[in-house]
Parts: C-alpha cells; sequence; structure tokens
C-alpha cells in the first residue's frame, strides 16, 4: 500500500506491535465524575467542557497567539551569531488548505484539548518533505514493538489524503507533538484532564441560572395552610399555581385565602456565593493551562502598568515550552541540515508602545550595540548611508588603556600623556615616530596622528 509515493501497511506478516495508552486520543471522554456516570450521561466529554467558556478562552487564547508568531529559518554563523535564510515552501504553505497561521493554530489546539498532535510528512519522488498534514487525533494509535520500535495506526482521512480504513506508518514519517505525558512517554495528556470538575461545576452554575431566569427570576417554594388539606386540594392548589404564576407568568399578582402562604425555598445568589464559585471555577481553568487569569477576564488585573513584564511572565508560564516544543519538533520532522534551525518571530509578541520602543532602540545605537540602520529596520524605516557601522563616542577608553594611565607616577602630568612605544604603527617613518615620543604632543594628539597615519596606509594599499 501507497500513500504520498511511501511504502506503508496494514498488517505485516513478522510484525508485531502493542497499542499503547491513548488516553490523549481514542476515549471519547476526559472524565467521570463518579463511578458509572458514562452511563448515566454525566461524564466529562471535550464537547461539554469546551462549552465552559474560560476553557474556550484559555484555548483559543493560547492557540491565537503562537499562531501570529512568524516562522523563521536560521542558519548558526561561527562567530555564534544565525543568519536567517529564505523559508522552505512547506514553512510558508505547510498544505494546499492552510496557510501557516491556521497551521500552528490548529498544531496548539489538538495538542491543548487532545494531548497530541500529529503530523503526517508528504515527500516528493526524491524524499523531501513537501507537505505536512495534521491527523485528528482520535484517529491516530501509537503502537510499540517488542524491541521499541514505534509505529503510528491512521484511521481515515481524506484531507491528509489517507482513504484506507487502517494504515501503519512507521515513526519516521509522522511529527508527534505531545504535552505532559503523565501515563506514558508516547501519550500527552491534555489540560481538559484536569479542568473537568472545574469545568462541569461551572457549567451547572451557569445551567441553573438560566432555568432560574426563566421563571422570572423567582424562586421556588411551597404553599403552606394553617390547617390540614386534602391531598386533592393540594393537587389542585398547586396545579393552579403552576398554570397561573410559573414561566412566563411569574411575577404576577395572586390572590389566596384561607390563611395560605407562599414560602420561597431557593437560596439566594448573595447566600449561595454564586459569583465566587463561578469564578473560582475559572480560575482553576487557568492554573490548568498555566494561563494569568486576567487575561481572559477573570480576576483583577495587576497594577503593574509595564505591559512587557506582564508579557513576559505570560510567556515564560505559559507560552514559551509550547513553542520551543512546536521549534524542535519542526526542526527534527523537517531532517534539516545540520546548523539550520527554526524559530518563531517573538517580535508580535513583545510589541512595545512607540515611546518604550524608541527609548530603546535609541540607548541600543547609543551603547553600540546595534547600528542605526537596524533600529531603523526595528521601525519598518528605509535604511540611510552610512547608518550601517555602529558608532561609539571617542572619549571612552578600554579598562586596560586606563589600568596603564593610573600605573603611572603622575597619571595626569603632560610628559606622560605620550604613547609607549607599543602603541605606534610599526609601518611609521622613524622621524614620524620620534615626533610622536616628542614630549610637547600629548596622548590625545598622538592617537589622531597614528590614527590618520593607519587610514592613509590603507588606502594606499
Amino acid at each position: 500500500m501507497k500513500i504520498f509515493g511511501l511504502n506503508l501497511f496494514g498488517k505485516k506478516k513478522g510484525l508485531s506491535t502493542s497499542p499503547v495508552d491513548n488516553r490523549g486520543g481514542w476515549h471519547p471522554w476526559i472524565g467521570e465524575p463518579y463511578a458509572g456516570s458514562w452511563q448515566n450521561n454525566e461524564v466529562w466529554t471535550v464537547d461539554s467542557v469546551l462549552a465552559y467558556p474560560p476553557v474556550y478562552a484559555c484555548v483559543t487564547l493560547i492557540a491565537n497567539d503562537i499562531s501570529k508568531l512568524s516562522p523563521l529559518l536560521l542558519v548558526s554563523q561561527p562567530n555564534g551569531t544565525c543568519t536567517e535564510i529564505d523559508l522552505l515552501p512547506v514553512l510558508k504553505k505547510p498544505n494546499g488548505y492552510q496557510n501557516h497561521i491556521q497551521f500552528k493554530e490548529w498544531w496548539i489546539i489538538s495538542k491543548l484539548i487532545r494531548g497530541n498532535t500529529y503530523a503526517l510528512k508528504q515527500r516528493d519522488n526524491r524524499g523531501n518533505i513537501t507537505k505536512l498534514y495534521i491527523l485528528e487525533p482520535t484517529r491516530v494509535q501509537v503502537l510499540t514493538t517488542p524491541d521499541g520500535q514505534v509505529f503510528y495506526q491512521l484511521g481515515q482521512d481524506y484531507l491528509s489524503g489517507q482513504e484506507q480504513t487502517s494504515v501503519t506508518v512507521p515513526a519516521s514519517e509522522i511529527i508527534h507533538d505531545r504535552i505532559s505525558p503523565m501515563f506514558h512517554p508516547l501519550v500527552g495528556i491534555s489540560p481538559l484532564f484536569a479542568t473537568g470538575a472545574s469545568a462541569g461545576q461551572g457549567l451547572k452554575i451557569i445551567t441553573d441560572s438560566a432555568k432560574f431566569f426563566e421563571n422570572g427570576a423567582s424562586p421556588g417554594g411551597v404553599l403552606t395552610a394553617p390547617g390540614s388539606i386534602s391531598n386533592e386540594t393540594a393537587s389542585r392548589l398547586k396545579a393552579h399555581w403552576d398554570t397561573n404564576f410559573t414561566g412566563d407568568n411569574a411575577g404576577k399578582v395572586a390572590v389566596v385565602g384561607d390563611g395560605l402562604k407562599f414560602e420561597p425555598m431557593r437560596m439566594t445568589a448573595v447566600d449561595a456565593q454564586l459569583i465566587e464559585q463561578l469564578r473560582w471555577t475559572a480560575e482553576a481553568v487557568c492554573s490548568a493551562f498555566h494561563v494569568p487569569a486576567y487575561k481572559i477576564g477573570v480576576g483583577q488585573i495587576p497594577t503593574n502598568n509595564n505591559v512587557e513584564a506582564l508579557t513576559q511572565d505570560y510567556y515564560s508560564q505559559c507560552l514559551q515550552k509550547l513553542i520551543e516544543d512546536y521549534e524542535l519538533c519542526i526542526d527534527e520532522g523537517l531532517e534539516l541540515p545540520s546548523g539550520q534551525h527554526t524559530e518563531l518571530d517573538l517580535d508580535n509578541l513583545f510589541r512595545m508602545d512607540t515611546a518604550t520602543q524608541i527609548k530603546t532602540l535609541r540607548e541600543g545605537v547609543a551603547g553600540a550595540i546595534m547600528a542605526p540602520n537596524e533600529a531603523r529596520l526595528k521601525l519598518n524605516l528605509a535604511p540611510l548611508e552610512g547608518g550601517d557601522s555602529v558608532y561609539l563616542q571617542q572619549q571612552n577608553y578600554s579598562l586596560e588603556a586606563l589600568a596603564r594611565r593610573d600605573a603611572m607616577d603622575d597619571p595626569f602630568a603632560t610628559g606622560n600623556n605620550k604613547l609607549t612605544a607599543q602603541e605606534i604603527p610599526e609601518a611609521m617613518p622613524e622621524d614620524q615616530k620620534d615626533e610622536m615620543m616628542d614630549d610637547d604632543m600629548t596622548e590625545e594628539e598622538a592617537k589622531i596622528f597614528a590614527m590618520i597615519f593607519e587610514k592613509e596606509l590603507c588606502l594606499e594599499h
């Protein structure tokens, strides 16, 4: 059997494999409130948990923030720096129906809600990887052989071109990214596994509130009589009350006699601490995803006015591991040559306000960290002539030069400001060397003289 030009197989004679615990894929549920709850249709499924707004907000926030980061292809240089080179086509357009933003978004969503992301490689006739298809994780089963080899059993997936009911592919043809493999090293566990109870409680609070307001925000209660009444009378009164004073008729004026009283039985929202309970469930969800609660509108926004510091905290606590996992999986999966690696450009994440950005760039240029044209490029400005050099004010001296000056008996004496023989260019004529060693020439004058001589000597050659 072939798919994308590769030899694949279903059940190959002599190949003994066994499935691993695939909690992140095959199981339709992620938790049970109590034993046997699935028979009563009360399990925490992916669909039900994702319906809780804080869960949906966390998943989409993380996926959107990572998907907007542009991919870069870098090559290492001998001096320890990295140079950007042209992106591979597969990084620009991973497949026929997704651009690189949609591809990264679906990659992260699959990883967060199922614990695993499986990307199937498509190769050309020369074995080069030309396409990447993220598979539906519930249709992938990890297999292992007795000697430790890893295979993947793929179910039918028309988007990826896999039309067979079931095929098995070697690990070399799958990029497998996983999160928190708690039960098996090859199977990740979604954060939804830890949010089932909190999301379930939050959904029940929301559902109960909806039913309460459907009843006109009027609580249920009991009708009491001062004396005993027959069951027939009680049933008649109840039917009359339900028909005329509940649902759409809630809030109407009821006239009752014979000492009948209505006593509410529902606890008020204040007594039940409804808002506090709902906030707690949302904060519990945020903690499982490592998302600061204020990012999804829960809790107080920090009083710190430094947006960059808050973003850095969010990046280090929540996004960094996911981003570096993605980069390494892509590097290994695309079989990049030695010295090449991919990175996601973090500039879109750490975007500073204009005033802070200008101040940072100005200090970088003044401190000889970057050239003026490099700073202008950050602001999307055209380069200027002469702006490719790094500048530093000439009055700055090295620590070694200052140490030699301070070692003199009188560091500030005029006669000691002349250059030493080691600081004079060897190619300088003897008469000029003698002139520079003259006691009347200061160190600053001698340095300028030597600099001019060296520049003229370079121009001649």
